[in-house]
């Protein structure tokens, strides 16, 4: 298949109105087959495409179509690929990282927003999308006070629609719950899959880390504050089943740690892990190069990879194909496995972002509290 770009390159020397029909007629990124075509129209000493897929350069050079102000640059994606990226725009002294001017589709994150690449066959999950229809569940607000921390927590608890005290509920504890609510649709996700008994209603907590890089690898506060004083505030609270196997643990990246960590300090308390994008980074021998905050991190996957116990029954571990972290998640399969758990695994190619961590989340949720429909089908 002949590319958009070529033929407008064939037209040398190409008119200014060459490329203002070029632009018109397409959207970008342009995706062709396995192709994605990147344009930035604007002067410019030199543009790049900044993006986090592990493996490529992190700063691609973009080529300037002779004679007018119309960058571009061609990217091999894989089919299904989501890519995250910027660009970067040089002149002179003045060198800056924008969204893309010309792709309307964004994805946030606490640090701002990003533009996103969609190569073919993606698409997001209809079951991430807000939905008329679907009965919604409600948010409460709590807070714990002389924490392990020192500190008061803030809690917030989902209760699933049609929540009834009579009943009795699972639990899950969100690490980042907040993050999770705002980038990744946490809310609406919950609604639409116990909606869809797809998943089991749930009671779900969601925590607010104060310096999570402190307290999330392996950090007894942390790991007593979740075991010995969230869970029986809740139990005592909420109509939950009380037995391990209707416990959960949940985070991505430091968050994935934090859950590890717990069940591995507390085996026996959680039955159940969901573990995306873990930071998982270790070292067999030497020293390791992703800085000192990983420190603890290393420190902790090293001890619970000599001796991992059985800290859970259940475990799903996703992890997104273009992550610098997914040696460390490939290699925490086999490991975790051999200790009698049953594990799952999903990747995806994407990166270490949010919305990769949404679209995941049907798969675990439903494999670790699957609801009435997959007790019927499965």
């Amino acid at each position: 298949m002949r590319r958009a770009i070529d033929d407008l390159l064939a037209q040398a020397p190409v008119s200014r109105a060459a490329v203002d029909a070029f632009l018109d007629r397409h959207d970008f990124p342009l995706v062709e087959g396995r192709q994605a075509t990147f344009v930035y129209r604007g002067d410019a000493e030199a543009v790049r495409l900044r993006h986090w897929i592990y493996g490529l350069p992190t700063a691609q050079p973009f080529h300037r179509v002779p004679g007018t102000d119309l960058w571009y640059f061609l990217l091999d994606l894989p089919p299904g690929s989501r890519v995250e990226y910027k660009l970067e725009i040089e002149r002179g002294d003045h060198n800056e990282w924008i969204c893309d001017p010309l792709n309307p589709t964004l994805a946030h994150d606490p640090f701002g927003a990003n533009s996103v690449c969609q190569a073919t066959g993606y698409v997001r999950p209809l079951w991430s999308e807000p939905r008329a229809d679907a009965r919604r569940g409600t948010l409460e607000e709590l807070e714990l006070t002389d924490t392990p921390f020192g500190d008061t927590r803030r809690v917030s608890v989902y209760l699933p629609a049609r929540f009834r005290p009579t009943r009795r509920y699972q639990l899950l504890i969100v690490h980042d719950g907040g993050d999770y609510l705002e980038f990744a649709s946490l809310l609406t996700v919950l609604d639409n899959l116990i909606d869809d008994l797809e998943v089991a209603p749930l009671i779900v907590a969601l925590t607010y880390p104060d310096e999570r890089l402190v307290e999330y690898p392996n950090y007894e506060p942390h790991c007593r504050f979740l075991s010995e004083q969230l869970v029986p505030t809740l139990e005592a609270r909420y109509p939950l089943i009380t037995t391990p196997g209707a416990r959960g643990l949940m985070g991505a990246s430091f968050g994935a740690v934090a859950s590890l960590a717990t069940a591995w300090r507390y085996p026996g308390r959680f039955g159940n892990l969901l573990l995306q994008s873990g930071s998982f980074a270790f070292t067999d021998i030497g020293t390791h190069n992703r800085g000192p905050a990983f420190d603890p991190v290393v420190e902790f996957v090293n001890a619970f990879r000599q001796a991992p116990g059985r800290p859970a029954e259940h475990v799903f571990v996703s992890c997104g194909a273009y992550e610098s972290l997914i040696y460390e998640n490939r290699t925490m399969v086999p490991l975790l496995q051999s200790t009698g758990m049953s594990v799952r695994y999903a990747e995806a190619p994407d990166g270490h972002n949010w919305e990769n961590w949404r679209d995941r989340l049907r798969v675990a949720l439903s494999w670790l509290f699957p609801g009435p429909l997959w007790m019927v089908y499965e």
